[in-house]
């Protein structure tokens, strides 16, 4: 069960690995997220940051050390990281590397109404994903190759892990094709016949109470 945050926001947790490196003021700490990519690792909410980086200082996460003037822009404030900022930091990390949780995505949501298209039409669409999986997954890998002869690994292991989800679903979109397209596919006469007869399948009412498998 995730505990409750201080700073719940996501961006907080990208604020404390930045500032693991030197203090920085708002500005520089979101120059280097987006520069570290950042905001490709998780869900970051820009409109937020400033709200984000005054709640941590209030919670005690982060401390303010001087107030920096580069030439007539405001003045800005350098914050370091606490030593309880650094504890919340290895806690959260701790706690999102070892507990699941429900992570709802786009294509799930598309999977689970997938009986409004006709079969045919999924068939097409799924191919349509496949390939464009494919061609993301051999340019993600050809960067990160090209990326492993200057990083070390562990600071793009979450680039692995996201390719490595990515391959795992593109071997279950050719497992379902390859069951779609040889008829096999359990009820899918009946899935066909819904459409061709003009009437939408209808989710039986005793799958509407079932627990996902995360659960």
């Amino acid at each position: 069960m995730p505990r409750q945050r201080r700073v719940g926001n996501l961006l907080a947790l990208a604020v404390l690995s930045v500032l693991t490196q030197r203090p920085m003021h708002p500005y520089e700490i979101a120059t280097t997220l987006r520069a570290w990519g950042k905001d490709q690792d998780m869900e970051l909410k820009w409109g937020s940051f400033y709200t984000v980086v005054r709640n941590m200082d209030r919670h005690g996460l982060i401390a303010a050390v001087q107030s920096v003037r580069d030439g007539r822009r405001p003045e800005r404030t350098v914050y370091r990281i606490t030593d309880s900022g650094r504890e919340e930091l290895v806690d959260w990390a701790r706690e999102l590397v070892a507990t699941p949780s429900a992570e709802h995505s786009r294509f799930r949501a598309g999977l689970s109404v997938l009986a409004a298209l006709h079969p045919d039409e999924a068939v097409t669409l799924l191919r349509q994903r496949l390939a464009l999986l494919e061609e993301g997954i051999r340019a993600g890998r050809d960067t990160l190759a090209e990326h492993l002869r200057t990083v070390p690994r562990l600071f793009l292991v979450e680039s692995d892990y996201d390719l490595t989800v990515r391959e795992a679903e593109a071997a279950w979109i050719r497992s379902l094709l390859a069951e779609l397209t040889s008829g096999g596919y359990p009820g899918l006469a009946e899935w066909r016949a819904y459409h061709e007869a003009g009437l939408p399948p209808t989710e039986p009412t005793e799958a509407r109470g079932r627990s996902s498998p995360n659960q």
